[in-house]
C-alpha cells in the first residue's frame, strides 16, 4: 500500500464547514454524554443537526453517531448503551427495532487491491421488527430483513433475510423465527 497516495475521490462528508464544526464541537459531545440521560433531548438534538428521528425512540448514554445529517430512524426504535454508527453513507432503521448494547454499524471500507487504499462507502438498511443483539457489527451495503434477529457478537457482511436468526461471524442462518400472536 501506499497510503500517501490516499484520496477520498468522490467523497464528501455531506454537511458544510458549519455544520459539522457544530456537531463535532458541540452536538456530539452533548448528545453522547452519560450526564445527559433523556432520550428526548438526544432526539431533538439529532434532528437539529438533520437526523430523520420517528416517535417513541429510546436512546441510551454513551450512543455515538458520526454524521447525524446521514442517519434515519424509525417509530419505537431501541439503541442501547455505546451503539456506534460510523455513518459515512446513509443507515436507515426502520420502526420497532432493537439495537442493543455495542453493536457497530461500519458503513465503510478500503479496496485493497488498490495501491492508494480508496474508500469504498455503502449505505446500511435494518427493516423493521428486526433485533441486533449486543455486541453485534453491521458491515457496508447490508440489509438486515424483515423480523430478522442477529444474535450475540455475530458478524453481518452480507444481507440477512427476513425472519430468520443468524449467528457466527460470518453469521449464518440458524432457524427461522416464528412470533406469537398478541392475546
Amino acid at each position: 500500500m501506499h497510503l500517501e497516495l490516499y484520496k477520498a475521490k468522490n467523497y464528501t462528508i455531506g454537511a458544510g464547514l458549519v455544520r459539522q464544526v457544530l456537531w463535532y464541537g458541540l452536538g456530539q459531545a452533548l448528545f453522547s454524554s452519560y450526564l445527559l440521560p433523556f432520550s428526548a433531548l438526544k432526539v431533538a438534538i439529532l434532528r437539529l443537526f438533520g437526523a430523520k428521528i420517528g416517535q417513541g425512540v429510546r436512546i441510551k448514554p454513551g450512543v455515538r453517531i458520526k454524521f447525524p445529517w446521514r442517519l434515519s430512524i424509525g417509530d419505537h426504535v431501541w439503541l442501547g448503551e455505546g451503539v456506534w454508527i460510523d455513518n459515512l453513507a446513509p443507515i436507515t432503521i426502520e420502526s420497532q427495532v432493537c439495537v442493543s448494547q455495542k453493536v457497530y454499524f461500519c458503513t465503510g471500507n478500503h479496496d485493497w487491491s488498490d495501491p492508494s487504499f480508496s474508500l469504498i462507502t455503502a449505505s446500511i438498511q435494518v427493516k423493521k421488527d428486526s433485533w441486533l443483539a449486543a455486541g453485534t457489527i453491521i458491515g457496508p451495503g447490508v440489509t438486515i430483513g424483515q423480523g430478522a434477529v442477529l444474535c450475540l457478537g455475530s458478524v453481518a457482511c452480507s444481507s440477512l433475510e427476513p425472519m430468520t436468526i443468524y449467528a457466527g461471524n460470518p453469521a449464518k442462518p440458524i432457524k427461522k423465527r416464528n412470533l406469537r400472536n398478541f392475546a
